[in-house]
């Protein structure tokens, strides 16, 4: 048995979840390894002079949220538990055709499909183009000159003002995070983000060796103090973030909390990767950090969640300086961009087919933002609601995200926990991710989102029925 005895200097609220939220701290950081068996409630409560009662609703909060175990006879343990998976699977990966997705944050598709029959039209018209051949060979690393200056004229109606030269066209949102990471860190740097950031960015930096240190937040977003003492304690030298329709909580940094991040990223020497997936659904768009700070500012547009994901096609831009350090790091990462595909992109770019699936897609997002306000009502949800694809679901107590997660699921629905975003799942909200676009129908979205008003309205159900 364990000499445990929690940390509670520092901690507020009920003593009973102060002490699970200790008990969650240590099993987070290894202090507590799976199979531990821990005080007694008698040991623990005489060690950290609180009564039997606190100490047995500590430990329930705790098996609740799946970090311990008791077995008759034999006390209480730390549970064996697998980390939570980047992203949900999918449910039609699943086989489950029950199941309703709204775990993934895929766009909404109006009704019609427009990207497929802008398509077959773009494949038409290059039967016929000159430079068809072109596209089946080796092209430069950063991308075809054309394909740039599409990319840079992309970038500009989110805000920044790049030249073509400042561009490197990518294999998709993620991708040219890789290749930005690539270019800026060494194995064992720490890069900053928000407290809770992008799935992806948490698997990146597991692959690059990299550390992931999140930065506290509030309803306006990077709270500049918090990013501030972040600098000084870790010397990292590198932001990753999502001011715009933020990745999971959908908020937007309002203009004056851009400049105060700034500020800060300038004072500090920061530089910022700024991941723009969703900006344009947006009708009037503060500036981006990189239009603040363009001499420290990495920008990120991509195409999948605003024309179609299955192009895989985004663009990244770099300080004009900065773009030698971007174009050695693509060439190590997949030579090349596949031509056809930019090729797509440009091409709806520049002939304004992207400008109306854009609209076609903003215009399927409001009306289902509207839908999800209808069905679960404003007692769960702010509004108005943010305009982008997902939803930030916070979970009246006494509810935990994971167990909420497999409780919905249970139930004909999938969402994603907070623990998947969160930068030190010690410290994860009660709330979920709830996407919107999935559902081929908006008849399919609404009866997913009632099953999930109702998994809300039944309650929590005993942990051992749900894992």
């Amino acid at each position: 048995m364990t000499n445990w005895t929690p940390e509670l200097r520092g901690r507020s609220g009920p003593l009973y979840l102060a002490i699970a939220d200790a008990l969650a701290g240590d099993i987070a950081g290894g202090r507590l390894p799976a199979g531990t068996r821990l005080p007694t409630h008698r040991e623990l409560a005489e060690r950290v002079g609180v009564t039997v009662g606190t100490v047995t609703r500590a430990y329930a909060e705790a098996e609740r949220r799946g970090l311990i175990g008791g077995e008759v006879g034999r006390g209480t343990y730390v549970r064996h538990r697998e980390p939570p998976r980047a992203l949900p699977e999918p449910a039609s990966a699943t086989g489950d055709e029950a199941l309703i997705e709204l775990g993934l944050n895929w766009p909404a598709t109006p009704p019609g499909d427009p990207p497929t029959q802008a398509l077959r039209r773009t494949l038409e018209s290059l039967q016929h183009a000159p430079q068809l051949s072109e596209l089946l060979t080796y092209q430069p690393p950063v991308g075809l000159a054309s394909h740039r200056e599409a990319g840079a004229a992309w970038m500009g109606r989110f805000g920044p003002a790049v030249e073509p030269s400042q561009v490197v066209v990518c294999s998709g949102g993620q991708h040219a995070m890789e290749v930005a990471l690539t270019a800026l860190t060494r194995p064992g740097d720490t890069v900053l983000t928000e407290a809770l950031t992008y799935p992806g960015m948490k698997v990146l930096a597991g692959q690059l060796h990299l550390r992931l240190q999140g930065v506290a937040m509030d309803a306006q977003g990077l709270v500049p103090e918090a990013l501030e003492a972040a600098c000084q304690s870790s010397g990292a030298k590198l932001l990753y973030c999502l001011p715009t329709f933020q990745n999971p909580t959908g908020g937007v940094m309002p203009r004056e909390r851009r400049e105060r991040i700034a500020a800060v990223v300038r004072a500090q020497g920061l530089n910022v990767l700024e991941d723009d997936a969703y900006g344009l659904l947006l009708d009037e768009r503060p500036p981006t950090l990189c239009e603040l700070v363009p001499e420290r500012g990495y920008f990120i547009a991509g195409v999948s969640k605003l024309l179609a994901p299955g192009l895989r096609i985004s663009y990244l831009a770099a300080p004009r300086q900065e773009l030698h350090r971007l174009t050695e790091a693509m060439g190590l990462a997949t030579r090349m961009t596949p031509p056809l595909t930019a090729e797509i992109a440009a091409r709806w770019i520049r002939e304004g087919t992207a400008e109306a699936l854009v609209a076609g897609r903003r215009r399927e997002a409001q009306e289902r933002r509207a839908l999800a306000q209808e069905v679960l009502g404003e007692a769960l949800l702010p509004s108005p609601l943010p305009e982008g694809y997902h939803l930030w679901l916070r979970l009246p107590p006494p509810w935990r995200s994971e167990a909420f997660a497999a409780q919905a699921r249970k139930s004909g629905v999938s969402v994603t926990s907070s623990e998947v975003f969160a930068v030190n799942t010690a410290v994860a909200p009660g709330a979920v991710r709830v996407c919107l676009g999935p559902p081929s129908t908006q008849a399919l979205l609404e009866k997913g989102l009632r099953r999930l008003r109702d998994t809300l309205a039944s309650g929590p159900e005993p942990l051992s029925s749900i894992v």
